[in-house]
């Protein structure tokens, strides 16, 4: 349908989506730890949108129009920081975006997505960086691993679909699906069970609510099917805490 394909193409190929999302997870925990502010909220989206469009289109005839982009969204995190928030939040930044860089970036011989295995970590990593260090003044452990452990087990099902086509060994490959589905399931209760003790009440229910889906979508995922099923089924869980917090705060 050509509804259909313009969201693909405008809303999750844009990367906005996968952006949208990994923001709305942050805003969760801002929620959670009463640190909620809309210039935080602005520099995380920029951050992510940014960070995945550069990894995206790396081989890219248009990529040099990208580092265009990655210039001016860097500048406008920046402005940012200085105008709402103070040099240690900038350091945190720039770490963050360092990290990432190392991600995926040509101009290393081996980046981290060559790395056998340590791309489903790495990414937890960074996502558990944004959500437990960037915006908080002091590090915090408990967020820290909930979004590592949860992120980790999103990332697991984009190895089941790339199974096929990734030219590194991931844990598909290494272990089989249903093996690599079962890891996936122990991070994600990992998670659940960490956030149902630490948690304030709301945000521990919107959070279980987010692993029952996520453990559903997990157990049915398989490399046929088709790349929405990941890119935006896989892709929704990450923004459902706070999807569900707003749900149960409304009644």
């Amino acid at each position: 349908m050509p509804s259909l394909k313009l969201v693909k193409k405008y809303l999750i190929d844009s990367q906005f989506f996968v952006s949208l999302m990994g923001t709305l997870f942050g805003v969760f925990f801002m929620f959670e730890e009463r640190a909620f502010r809309w210039p935080t909220v602005f520099l995380i989206f920029i951050t992510y949108f940014s960070g995945y469009i550069y990894t995206k289109y790396q081989n890219h005839r248009l990529f040099y129009k990208i580092l265009i982009i990655n210039f001016l969204c860097g500048i406008i995190s920046v402005m940012l920081i200085f105008v709402h928030h103070h040099e240690i939040r900038l350091l945190k930044w720039l770490v963050i975006v360092i990290l990432g860089l190392f991600y995926n970036s040509f101009f290393l011989e081996n980046f981290v997505r060559k790395i056998p295995l340590l791309k489903i970590f790495y990414v937890g990593l960074v996502w558990g960086l944004v959500n437990a260090w960037l915006f908080l003044p002091e590090f915090n452990i408990e967020i820290f691993l909930i979004s590592f452990l949860f992120i980790t087990a999103l990332v697991l099902p984009f190895d089941i679909r790339d199974m096929h086509d990734d030219d590194v060994v991931t844990f598909p490959k290494l272990i089989g699906v249903q093996n690599t589905k079962f890891v996936a399931h122990i991070l994600c209760f990992l998670a659940a069970f960490l956030a149902i003790h630490v948690l304030k009440t709301d945000f521990k229910i919107a959070f279980f609510l987010t692993c029952a889906a996520t453990f559903t979508l997990i157990y049915f995922a398989e490399p046929t099917h088709r790349d929405s099923y990941f890119s935006f089924g896989v892709e929704l869980c990450s923004g459902l805490p706070f999807i569900f917090l707003v749900l149960i705060q409304s009644f």
